[in-house]
């Protein structure tokens, strides 16, 4: 028995409705979709720390998932783990012409312009006109806004330049600002120029060439790393962060970016702390 026959019929037995296991049986399409997500989450994570030792159990979870939802699928009726298969195998070979039909590319630019193509004509055939039909809504909403942003550039819906790029982006941020400053402030329409800046700020990223997703990760990962040195810093003071004044934190966190890049950082001055 290879090794994916013998995850199939563990996955079976488990869903088994007499001998499986109550809590695999009692699984639902909507139950599983959350682990789902914390898999993939938990497979980047392992790729991001490079911990290939842990990817590999990671990545089996993962795909655990995908035979999870073949296994429901089966017992209903729908598809199989092998559809999942030859449905994905179709549309690889659909997608690269290039390499299995007689279709020309001289570089990757050209691949994924071809690609774009094809995609745009297995949406018409899906009765899916706009270039923004089956983006999902439950992806991240960086993610969700970059590739909304992506789509839209496709067709030329986009500046060519990085000045109206940046110009937009102060333009959201005096928006803000504004109705910020109301002496009666509207939450909502707050939030609507929130959102209307972050979306500015993810086409900056696109057109820097970053995606914001992963970029604001490592914003996140740098500032927990230094906040956790000024945590250590002021119990070294002999204080809780909760007896500690702001300028006592400030202190404690220029250090830590004066020891992280080991020299005077021209941004490092008083003011906010998440600089």
């Amino acid at each position: 028995m290879n090794a994916l026959d013998r995850l199939l019929g563990i996955m079976k037995t488990l869903r088994d409705p007499q001998h499986g296991c109550p809590w695999d049986r009692e699984q639902t399409w909507a139950s599983i979709a959350p682990y789902t997500l914390e898999e993939t989450w938990e497979v980047l994570d392992a790729i991001s720390r490079e911990d290939f030792d842990d990817l590999q159990g990671e990545l089996g979870d993962l795909l655990f998932q995908i035979v999870f939802y073949a296994q429901m699928a089966n017992e209903e009726g729908r598809f199989n783990f092998d559809d999942i298969c030859n449905t994905i195998s179709d549309k690889l070979e659909r997608r690269h012409p290039h390499v299995f039909g007689d279709v020309q590319v001289s570089d990757s630019k050209e691949v994924l312009a071809n690609w774009e193509q094809i995609k745009t004509g297995e949406r018409a055939e899906k009765a899916r006109h706009s270039a923004l039909d089956d983006i999902p809504r439950a992806m991240p909403a960086l993610m969700r806004a970059h590739k909304i942003q992506k789509r839209c550039s496709n067709v030329g819906f986009d500046w060519h330049t990085l000045g109206p790029v940046v110009d937009k982006v102060y333009e959201e941020i005096d928006e803000v600002m504004f109705e910020a400053k109301q002496a009666v402030i509207d939450p909502q329409k707050l939030e609507e120029e929130i959102g209307d800046l972050l979306f500015a700020t993810v086409n900056l990223s696109r057109h820097l060439g970053s995606k914001a997703e992963t970029t604001l990760q490592k914003a996140n990962d740098k500032f927990e790393r230094r906040f956790r040195q000024v945590e250590q810093i002021i119990a070294g003071q002999g204080m809780q962060m909760t007896e500690a004044t702001l300028e006592q934190m400030e202190s404690a966190w220029q250090q830590v970016k004066l020891q992280e890049k080991g020299s005077a950082d021209p941004d490092a001055k008083s003011g906010e702390i998440p600089s």
